[in-house]
């Protein structure tokens, strides 16, 4: 298993300010609360299932399996 940033530069640099402006809760969500502070409680679920592969809700990380 291995987590990665997005490919798309673009992506990354989006959601890092995001996250800035926010104080690192996923700005793609509404709720600031703990399950929402990057690394999120949502993709760190995903993250434990061994059939998930894929990119994390706002797209700045992507589970894979190496």
């Amino acid at each position: 298993m291995k987590i990665r940033l997005n490919d798309d530069t673009s992506v990354v640099e989006t959601i890092k300010n995001g996250l800035k402006r926010t104080g690192g809760y996923c700005p793609c969500k509404r709720e600031r609360t703990p399950e929402n502070k990057c690394m999120c409680e949502e993709f760190r679920q995903q993250i434990k299932d061994p059939d998930f592969i894929g990119y994390c809700h706002c797209m700045l990380y992507y589970k894979e399996n190496s």
